[in-house]
Parts: C-alpha cells; sequence; structure tokens
C-alpha cells in the first residue's frame, strides 16, 4: 500500500485541500494561480492524459512533479530533474520572535522577493495554501517561508527564500523552524522538496533534522496541439 507522500498532491486535493480541487475524471489539479501541482491516477490510462490534455488545453506546458512513469508519444517532455522529498525527524521547531503571518496584502512583495530569489513556484493566490511568515528588515519584507501541500497529516514546507543582502543571517533557518512549529502545534508532520543537485540545501536540512525519505522528480511535458476528446470539463 502506497503511503500519503508517494503522492502528496493526490493525497491533498482529496484531503484537506479538496476544495482547491478542479476535476476531469480522475485527474485532479489546483487553480493555475495556486499552484502548478495536479494529480494523476497512481496508473494513468490513456483517458487520464486525455483528460489532463483538455484541462491544461492544447499545447500547455504541464508541470508532472513526482511523476515517474512514461508519458504518451504524442506528449513532449520539456524538463526533468531529480528532487528528494525530506521529512522531520527531530526538527528542534519554536516560534520567532520577529517572524510575522503574511496576508493577501502582502502578496506584492512576495511575488518580488520570489522573483528575487527563484525558491520555486509561487503564484498570486499561493498564500490561500496555509500559513506563510515573513520577516522585514526597515519595512521591507527579506525573508518568507510557509506551508504549501497538506496530504492528511502532514504539511509541506515550501517558498523557502531570503532577499540576497541578508543571506548568511540564518533568517530562512528561523522562519523554517517557526513554520514547522505551527504544523506540529496542528499534531501534523513537516515535510519538504528540493532538487536532487541542491547540496547547499540538503546539508542545510539535515542539520536540521530533515531525514531524506524518498527520491522523486519534477519534470513538466507539453500536451498534444490537438485534442480530439469533446467530454465536458467537471470543475468541482
Amino acid at each position: 500500500m502506497s503511503h500519503v507522500l508517494d503522492h502528496p498532491a493526490l493525497a491533498s486535493l482529496t484531503g484537506p485541500h479538496a476544495h482547491f480541487a478542479e476535476r476531469r475524471g480522475r485527474v485532479l489539479r489546483y487553480p493555475v494561480d495556486v499552484t502548478p501541482w495536479q494529480a494523476l491516477p497512481e496508473e494513468p490510462d490513456a483517458d487520464d492524459w486525455a483528460d489532463l490534455a483538455t484541462l491544461a488545453g492544447p499545447g500547455a506546458d504541464v508541470p508532472l512533479l513526482g511523476f515517474r512513469g512514461e508519458v504518451p508519444p504524442d506528449w513532449e517532455i520539456t524538463f526533468r530533474i531529480e528532487g528528494v522529498q525530506y521529512v522531520d525527524d527531530g526538527l528542534a521547531a519554536a516560534p520567532d520572535p520577529e517572524a510575522v503571518r503574511l496576508g493577501p496584502e502582502d502578496v506584492p512583495e512576495m511575488l518580488d522577493l520570489v522573483e528575487r530569489t527563484r525558491p520555486g513556484p509561487f503564484l498570486p493566490r499561493t498564500i490561500e495554501l496555509g500559513t506563510y511568515l515573513g520577516i522585514r528588515r526597515g519595512g521591507a519584507l527579506v525573508a518568507m517561508a510557509g506551508e504549501r501541500l497538506h496530504p492528511p497529516g502532514w504539511t509541506e514546507i515550501s517558498a523557502v527564500c531570503t532577499d540576497p543582502a541578508h543571506r548568511g543571517e540564518g533568517l530562512g533557518t528561523r522562519l523554517i523552524l517557526a513554520v514547522a512549529h505551527g504544523i506540529r502545534e496542528r499534531g501534523e508532520t513537516p515535510f519538504l522538496h528540493t532538487g536532487a543537485g541542491n547540496t547547499s540545501a540538503i546539508r542545510l536540512y539535515e542539520s536540521l533534522g530533515f531525514r531524506l525519505r524518498r527520491t522523486t522528480a519534477f519534470m513538466s511535458a507539453r500536451a498534444p496541439e490537438h485534442l480530439t476528446d469533446e467530454r465536458v470539463v467537471a470543475v468541482s
């Protein structure tokens, strides 16, 4: 039997994040302005790929985060890197006196910080996925971290980033531990993803008390330009 973290987007969209789910057949995804994560069945068939293509649109570049199978011949892989999934194995989680909770009014600054630091996808409505904490200096947002995927009993820490002018001050570490504290307070366990080649991040996570759980993959593929399926999309 697979673990919920083997398919974290599927477990999230059929669990605590079900209210975000856009569905067609057995394929689910988050709204495109929330996060690129989508969920195929564990063993997708031709109908599932047709449903995914219809959801995405002709010729769309579709993130296939965590997918390790073969894509159909009419799909083109456009990006792929190996990834890793880490889980809490003894974090010294604690609140941070300087961390403030970020809200919708902070999104423009958050998007600007993400644009300058490239921690991974963060979109206009990503903040709706969970708690985001930030640290300000001179009124400006210089570091942040927050929550993304939410499988039952688990919450992913994501969007960890620090302004280049403030790196080396330990702000990212403090925010990871503060976000983890909030997750633990709900009786859940923190986890996170990063690229397998991101050795500096991996060293940090392991030093904090994260343990490697599994390898994964981050990839995307281009949907066929011409779709023949005419079934109606059902969005819930």
